[in-house]
């Protein structure tokens, strides 16, 4: 008789409902013959969205050298466009031995964490989140403990509530600006509070900035590494958002502060990393076309560029809603709508996510997945065309109406 091989046991903490079990019934619902809006995950290639050329032809024209393994930070050449880049940014000694490649941001989050956990050390998160890093933090035998992040206060957390959260056991902070899920974008004051914090219970800051050229409507984006100084301090960023390049798995991050401070903590980096050898290599060959060419982002988040119009066209949806209501997303790729009025009276969003699924065709994420308690937010993506967008949320009214008559019926029975 056979026996069910057993599995991790921290597994069942570990939320990803971006492609979880919604995402498999939307598979089983497309089996039947359904088509199906997705809106699920942040991925431009999905929509149509092309990485640009210039990033194509410096695959295209070094194929040839991709073949070897290469060093287990990353090519030469890719490090050094990378210590470049930071430095015009105005980081602290951004060094090519300073910089890590890994085969999207994901990989590098998870190879920092190992590098860094005891178990049961602690790690600050925000909350909402963008899930993988609670997950990763569990994964490596941490404890996420979560900041929040209100939606009364712009998505903006409180630096009084971080600092009160610090105890003995916390080894880090994680910043991700501008915010997936919730658009927010951090001004230079919050982030020197937060350094602040850092610097006195000397934590290592953690800032995940893949989403740092897509900005709306005049917002300024403001590297963290900058305002650390000698404070420990590892910046994350990549292709896969600001250059379209998903599938490319390309993702980097700079470790900066002081370097006796950061020295063991870059070799258990080094030595992570070259336990899986290296990075994709094709890709690397973008990241220095990436940095020196066109920002051709700029041509899709500008006034008339297709984000632009598509985020617009969440905001008047949110706007015309009896139902919702949304703090504007300044920066990322995603709108954060709040369920308010009768629709919010016993609502469920997990519930919710699954109707809107099987009655309208349309997949979303609920806000419970991204490691908040309250059940009343869910998350799309800007990424389709902005008459789409208009039609989701027409669908998305109907459920709410639905749940709006169910309650005022309810609260009559019970008057």
């Amino acid at each position: 008789m056979s026996h069910p091989l057993k599995t991790r046991e921290r597994l069942t903490e570990v939320r990803y409902e971006i492609r979880g079990e919604l995402a498999r019934r939307a598979r089983e619902l497309e089996a039947q013959g359904r088509t199906l809006i997705k809106l699920n995950i942040g991925n431009p290639g999905a929509f149509g969205f092309r990485v640009p050329e210039h990033l194509q032809r410096a695959i295209a024209d070094r194929i040839h050298e991709t073949d070897p393994y290469t060093h287990q930070q990353g090519l030469p050449a890719a490090r050094e466009a990378l210590a470049a880049h930071y430095r015009r940014r105005g980081a602290p000694n951004p060094t090519p031995e300073r910089i890590f490649i890994g085969n999207g941001v994901s990989e590098l989050i998870d190879l920092s964490l190992r590098a860094l956990l005891n178990p049961g050390d602690e790690v600050l998160v925000p909350s909402p989140d963008y899930p993988l890093w609670t997950a990763a933090t569990i994964l490596n035998d941490g404890c996420p403990v979560h900041y929040n992040c209100a939606a009364e206060n712009g998505y903006l957390p409180d630096p009084d509530e971080i600092e009160r959260l610090v105890t003995p056991r916390t080894r880090a902070i994680v910043v991700i600006n501008p915010n997936n899920p919730t658009g927010a974008v951090y001004p230079r004051p919050l982030l020197e509070r937060i350094v602040a914090i850092a610097a006195k219970h000397k934590l290592l800051l953690m800032s995940d900035e893949i989403y740092d050229e897509v900005l709306y409507d005049g917002a300024v984006f403001q590297p963290l590494a900058p305002l650390a100084g000698d404070v420990p301090c590892l910046s994350f960023g990549g292709l896969s958002k600001v250059y379209r390049a998903c599938g490319w798995r390309i993702g980097w991050a700079l470790l900066s502060g002081d370097p006796l401070a950061v020295g063991d903590f870059h070799h258990a980096m080094d030595l992570l990393g070259a336990l899986r050898l290296c990075a994709n290599v094709p890709g690397q060959f973008a990241i220095e076309a990436a940095l020196s060419g066109a920002a051709t982002i700029h041509d899709l988040t500008g006034p008339g560029g297709r984000l632009h119009e598509a985020r617009l066209a969440v905001i008047d949806s949110v706007a015309a809603s009896r139902h919702l209501t949304m703090v504007a997303p300044m920066g990322a790729l995603y709108g954060y709508p709040q369920v308010v009025g009768d629709a919010a009276i016993g609502f469920d969003d997990q519930a919710f996510a699954l109707e809107t699924l099987e009655s309208e065709g349309v997949l979303i994420v609920p806000g419970t997945s991204f490691n908040m308690r309250d059940r009343d937010h869910f998350r799309v993506t800007l990424l389709p065309p902005p008459d789409q967008l208009r039609e989701v949320f027409a669908r998305i009214e109907r459920v709410l109406d639905r749940h709006a008559d169910a309650a005022s019926t309810q609260s009559a029975r019970v008057a």
